[in-house]
């Protein structure tokens, strides 16, 4: 079997366990945010603490072991733009709210017959591709170029390095100290350490992560025909996906969409399995409109972000890169003005 058809069976046998996990953990960071803020659970919130540490363990040691350059993706780049990373987080992070979750929550619920995610994932997809390609690219291209800026220092190790410790010191101890603090936060929690299912989920999807990586970067490292290194992600792989159920004749297979309809198949044949699939709709045209609205600014603000909840909040920051953090920052911070304060989003009854 060819590298690249390896790549994309692995991507979706990936998607396909993601898809699964998703449905019967409940993992999203919206919900894990909502849960946190306003609810006063923090299960989920926990489970997706430990998915980063998981990552960020995994990734890094495969790093460290020559088994995927992580400073082949699109995370560890010397030139980029905070501004817009962190204007993309915001967007993302208060549209995630306003449709009352993420891409690929979106795809969970779609598998489970929620048929509000497929109006969320087609907007998400459309406004993701007019951000890339399409009408609104111009305005993207024109504020990263305004505001990029070329650094030496672009990845936590990197800056430990500029203290003295050689690279593989400075990765290990940036690693160890943010997975440490994240296992202590997720497991200081008395009902996340009784909950069996909300920890495997965190782990399982937390070594998926490394396992994107690992295919990618490693089995995918064709010096004829290489792929691009990456792992979970889904803002720009469901745009693509889109485009690509539309032109398939003028258009490659890849690991992004792969792992897209991975997660779809995964959680359809989970949700049958379980008796979960059951159809559901909109409430009301507001509540359509308003979960539009939210996959729009998904779709926008993913692509500046260079990435969604997951993209960035576990594979991104799973490399450690500075840029990362920053459109994480401004996720947070957009999901956090959307659950509280003078920007809440009212709640409307959803799945």
């Amino acid at each position: 079997m060819e590298s690249t058809q390896l790549v994309i069976l692995a991507g979706l046998v990936i998607g396909l366990v993601y898809g699964s996990v998703g449905l019967l953990s409940g993992f999203c960071l919206m919900s894990s945010m909502r849960g946190w803020l306003t609810e006063g659970d923090g299960r989920l919130v926990r489970s997706y603490a430990l998915a980063i540490a998981v990552a960020i363990a995994a990734s890094q040691f495969l790093a460290g072991n020559g088994m995927a350059d992580l400073g082949k993706s699109i995370y560890l780049q010397q030139t980029f733009s905070a501004p817009v990373l962190f204007l993309g987080g915001l967007l993302f992070g208060y549209g995630m709210v306003l449709s009352n979750g993420c891409g690929s929550r979106a795809l969970v619920l779609l598998g489970r017959g929620n048929l509000r995610s497929f109006v969320v994932v087609i907007v998400l997809a459309i406004a993701a591709q007019m951000t890339l390609k399409g009408l609104i690219a111009p305005a993207r291209i024109a504020l990263v170029q305004a505001s990029q800026a070329t650094v030496t220092v672009n990845s936590l190790p990197s800056l430990l390095a500029t203290l003295g410790p050689t690279e593989a010191v400075s990765r290990m101890l940036a690693a160890a100290a943010i997975v440490v603090a994240l296992i202590l936060f997720s497991f200081a929690h008395p009902a996340f350490r009784r909950s069996p299912g909300q920890i495997a989920a965190g782990a399982i999807i937390g070594l998926l992560v490394a396992s994107g990586w690992y295919v990618t970067g490693y089995l995918g490292a064709d010096d004829f025909n290489p792929v691009p290194v990456t792992s979970l992600t889904f803002v720009a792989p469901i745009a693509d996906s889109l485009q690509y159920a539309m032109l398939s004749t003028g258009l490659t297979l890849n690991f992004g969409i792969a792992t897209v309809g991975g997660v779809f198949a995964g959680s359809l044949a989970t949700a049958i399995a379980t008796g979960r699939f059951h159809l559901e709709g909109y409430s009301s045209p507001r509540h359509m409109l308003r979960s539009a609205a939210g996959a729009a600014l998904m779709g926008i603000g993913g692509v500046m972000a260079f990435g969604c909840s997951i993209g960035q909040g576990l594979t991104g920051v799973s490399t450690l890169a500075v840029g990362s953090f920053i459109a994480v920052a401004g996720i947070l911070l957009g999901t956090t003005a959307g659950l509280r304060g003078a920007l809440r989003v009212q709640p409307l009854a959803m799945a």
